[in-house]
């Protein structure tokens, strides 16, 4: 077997890391102790010890347990399990632990076959996944189960659980003569991410890949200062040994989301160094750099608007730009643009001023277009009419030295833009003083502009 099954922990003492659910007097470790495990949803990056923790807990409570995986077992399956699981109950007294990993995989007319027999406790579900369950699994199973969210491990513990794997006689490479150096371990330990399953893995390349290389030459000796038959693991095997570090991501989870919201957040808050960080992430992760600019541009606008509004001209450029190019140098052009935006000055006042309008459009009394601003047939149609008033004539802004129209445009009092004091907002503010100002003493209100 591979060795990270072979290096599965036999007890939750063995068990590294959760321990913000399995701590002392966490929610897990109190229902472990108290015999009252319910269905539970486990949901986390990979080799974060899902499968682990089910058959721990499994062993913990004396069930029999049942694994399947949604991708590949369908409901004729699952059916079986459930008439099993309540023979089992009737004649042995015994209940029954299913786990399903990538619960997710079920469609929700599957995940409705499990309801009823998880909410009589015929079987006790344990549901395994990668993605958000508020999203993927049914809500009436969610609410018959307890969410426990696994995160990836720390770098402290990686080590330790493959130092462990190396001095195991039994399951792991401890009757062999190994020189595990620290630095292999910091590799492993950074670049699988949190990973326990992509650390352990690498162990057993570097390993048997050594033995191999031994095995051809028998008489080779150690190079590294290493006994003839030593096997050495340094910074360069550890590297060899675990390739291209794989960024965690998912394109279409929430992955995607929480680096997407970490990126425009930094941006909005004017860290250019956390923008290109995040935007380092989602690319290296395969994001479509189209999706990366987008953002950018909605932003643009959002976030800083007229304070700077060089700033939406700089993202259209990007957006582009990057369409045209493509990746890998549209990463140059998605930096540039993030720590332009994330420089600028802010404004949200655009944003706010549109969503005010558009919510008195949608809740409030629809407010007439004022006679003298229609179009000019539908004016000279009004003054043609019984009871029109022809003096309801435009004024044309340009007839004024000042080029500002002194008549009213909306027909009530109403102020949606409220510009900023950042950037060029601030003058675009004393402008509009001035401009209320000359329409106030126009109306013989001076007072009130």
């Amino acid at each position: 077997m591979p060795l990270a099954l072979r290096m599965r922990p036999r007890s939750l003492d063995e068990f590294e890391g959760q321990e913000h659910i399995l701590g002392e007097g966490k929610l897990l470790r109190r229902m472990l102790a108290a015999g009252t495990i319910t269905s539970l949803i486990l949901h986390g990056p990979p080799g974060t010890g899902k499968t682990t923790l089910a058959e721990l807990i499994a062993r913990h409570t004396k069930r029999h347990f049942e694994q399947e995986n949604a991708s590949s077992v369908g409901v004729k399956r699952i059916r079986e399990i459930i008439d099993q699981a309540t023979s089992r109950l009737e004649h042995a007294g015994t209940r029954t632990m299913l786990f399903l990993d990538e619960i997710h995989r079920f469609t929700r007319s599957q995940q409705d076959v499990l309801l009823a027999d998880v909410e009589r406790g015929v079987i006790t579900l344990i549901g395994a996944t990668t993605e958000n369950p508020l999203f993927s699994v049914n809500s009436a199973l969610v609410s018959r189960s307890t969410l426990f969210a696994l995160r990836p491990l720390e770098n402290e513990r990686i080590k330790a659980i493959v130092r462990r794997a190396a001095q195991d006689p039994d399951r792991g490479f401890g009757k062999l003569a190994i020189d595990l150096r620290d630095e292999a371990l910091e590799v492993w330990a950074i670049k699988c991410d949190g990973d326990a399953r992509r650390a352990l893995t690498a162990l057993e390349v570097a390993v048997l890949s050594s033995l191999e290389r031994r095995s051809d030459n028998a008489e080779a000796k150690s190079e590294e200062g290493g006994a003839s038959g030593v096997i050495v693991i340094d910074r360069a095997v550890a590297e060899d040994s675990i390739q291209q570090k794989a960024a965690v991501y998912d394109g279409t989870g929430d992955e995607h989301y929480d680096l997407a919201s970490a990126m425009i957040k930094s941006v909005r808050g004017s860290d250019p160094d956390a923008a290109v960080y995040w935007i380092a992430r989602m690319l290296e992760g395969g994001e479509d750099p189209r999706f990366i600019a987008r953002r950018l541009a909605i932003l643009a606008s959002e976030d800083i608007g007229n304070a700077d509004p060089r700033a939406i001209m700089v993202a259209s450029s990007a957006w582009e730009l990057v369409e045209r190019i493509g990746m890998p140098e549209a990463r140059i052009t998605l930096s540039q643009a993030a720590i332009y935006l994330a420089l600028a000055p802010k404004s949200n006042a655009s944003y706010l001023a549109i969503d005010e309008a558009i919510a008195d459009v949608r809740e409030g009394r629809t407010i007439p277009v004022p006679m003298h601003i229609k179009d000019g047939n539908v004016r000279k149609a009004q003054d043609l009419s019984p009871g029109g008033n022809r003096g309801d004539r435009y004024d044309y802004a340009h007839d004024h030295a000042d080029g500002v129209g002194r008549q009213d445009y909306l027909g009530v009092e109403k102020i949606y833009y409220r510009p900023g004091m950042h950037g060029l907002e601030a003058q675009l503010a004393a402008r509009l003083k001035e401009i209320k100002a000359l329409r106030a003493e126009t109306r013989g209100d001076a007072g009130k502009a």
